[in-house]
């Protein structure tokens, strides 16, 4: 019984890498269209502010996709959830709010907020990456496989 959850398990994890994957693509191609029809129409070669914000916004969102990608690939190859790459997903995230706040329609009640969330994201970052100095645990802080070089 435990062999076939675990059968089942890893197919929907790589379920979830494929469609996770087709995600991050079609969004790359709806930014790339986005942003080529945008500078292709008058006035040429320009954006508006709050366009460009949106573009942002959208770029950031890519990122998340392709953290949060990473984060499957990386539970299929070791079954560890490496909150370090939760960690980023989630100041990515926030960074995309902040970018595309208007700061004029929130309380100060919801930008304090929002400043502890990053806050304690932030102090959360730090702790990990202090954690990972720990004397035997450096091998696991590597992203990349053995023998691959970084872009």
């Amino acid at each position: 019984m435990l062999k076939h959850l675990e059968k089942l398990e890893s197919i929907v994890i790589r379920a979830l890498v494929v469609l996770m994957a087709l995600v991050v693509l079609f969004a790359s191609l709806d930014l790339a269209w986005i942003i080529a029809k945008d500078l292709s129409t008058p006035p040429y070669l320009l954006f508006d502010v709050n366009r460009l914000l949106e573009i942002f916004g959208m770029f950031l969102l890519v990122l998340i996709g392709i953290e949060l990608l990473e984060s499957i690939r990386m539970y299929l190859d070791h079954r560890l959830v490496h909150v370090e790459v939760v960690m980023t997903v989630a100041m990515i995230a926030i960074a995309r709010k902040v970018i595309i706040l208007d700061v004029k329609e929130l309380d100060g009640l919801k930008l304090i907020g929002i400043g502890v969330i990053i806050v304690a994201l932030a102090g959360g970052y730090v702790y990990i990456q202090r954690a990972w100095l720990l004397p035997g645990r450096q091998h696991l802080h590597s992203r990349k496989a053995p023998g691959v070089n970084p872009l």
